[in-house]
């Protein structure tokens, strides 16, 4: 028989925080060893799912561009879906949050969305335009304006009153009724018919699908969203030079910059010299889409009169 190698003292600690860790909630720490015996080692495409993963673009044409399409939107929820992350790590944090953790997880939040802004060209110049009117007829009512997890953002980012319509925002005050608001929301503006000013059925699948989770959330997150979250910290923390500079970046990536690549993107596709090209839910773009309309800001106190004034402008022109 060969000799055995003596286990590594460290390998025997190992062993003994194991036995710990299964013992404290009464389980058999043997049994677990030995589904270790047969357990099958971990590979990348196992465990990222990449099968499952590159199975998820169903075109609803045979036109090239469309899985181009496809797969950048699904690229954008993914990115929201790491944005959403960090919202979470910090409403958890809540009663002991400080402005070195709030600032560095904003910057996780924006280092995303400067990715989804940059990487933008693919919808702007990795499409053709013949192309795209084309397969987009086949979408018809569905549309980007239906995110859910943008509008979980933006809920989880402000106060909510500051996601009311600016025509009917002085209608309220920070302690409305968050449904009462909701029916004023800015988006709404966005999804209703041009002429006739009935919602489009894009708006309303939306709400049929989401109201309610959002209008939940939005309850939920009175005082944990991020407008919240620093208003709960110290003045010392309130002052902090790098947490101000990320806050005040992440006002600009949601409510300025990811717009203006939308704008951009449907100037190409959709504006003609005499009449513009309606988008596939029927919302009305020119209007929505460019910041210097809207005004959205999440965190007001953070910039000057002068800055809100100019909201957009700059970038837009």
């Amino acid at each position: 028989m060969s000799e055995q190698t003596p286990i590594d003292e460290s390998v025997v600690a190992l062993i003994n925080q194991l036995k710990e860790k299964y013992e404290v909630n009464s389980q058999d720490f043997k049994a677990y060893l030995e589904g270790l015996v047969y357990q099958e080692y971990t590979s990348y495409w196992d465990y990222i799912m990449v099968d499952t993963l590159l199975s998820l673009q169903k075109p609803k044409t045979n036109i090239p561009d469309e899985e181009i399409f496809i797969m950048y939107h699904q690229i954008t929820e993914l990115y929201f879906k790491l944005s959403l992350h960090e919202y979470k790590q910090l409403a958890e944090r809540k009663n002991s949050l400080d402005a070195k953790f709030f600032a560095q997880r904003l910057k996780r939040i924006n280092a995303y969305f400067t990715n989804l802004t940059h990487s933008f060209d693919i919808m702007v110049e990795g499409m053709e335009k013949e192309q795209f009117l084309k397969f987009r007829m086949s979408l018809l009512p569905a549309s980007g304006f239906q995110s859910a997890q943008y509008r979980m953002i933006e809920i989880c980012s402000a106060e909510f009153i500051r996601l009311v319509d600016k025509d009917h925002r002085s209608n309220f005050d920070a302690s409305s009724d968050i449904a009462q608001m909701f029916e004023f929301i800015y988006w709404k503006h966005g999804a209703t018919e041009v002429g006739t000013g009935k919602k489009t059925l894009t708006l309303t699948q939306f709400e049929n699908k989401y109201a309610e989770d959002l209008i939940r959330l939005a309850n939920a997150s009175k005082g944990s969203n991020l407008s919240a979250l620093y208003n709960s910290l110290s003045k010392e923390d309130q002052a902090d030079p790098e947490l101000l500079a990320q806050m005040r970046k992440l006002d600009q990536n949601v409510n300025v910059n990811w717009p203006l690549v939308h704008y951009k993107s449907a100037v190409k596709y959709l504006q003609k010299p005499n009449a513009d090209v309606a988008a596939t839910g029927g919302t009305n773009w020119q209007k929505y889409l460019p910041p210097r309309f809207q005004v959205r800001v999440f965190f007001p106190q953070l910039w000057s009169d002068a800055e809100i004034a100019e909201w957009g402008k700059s970038a837009f022109e």
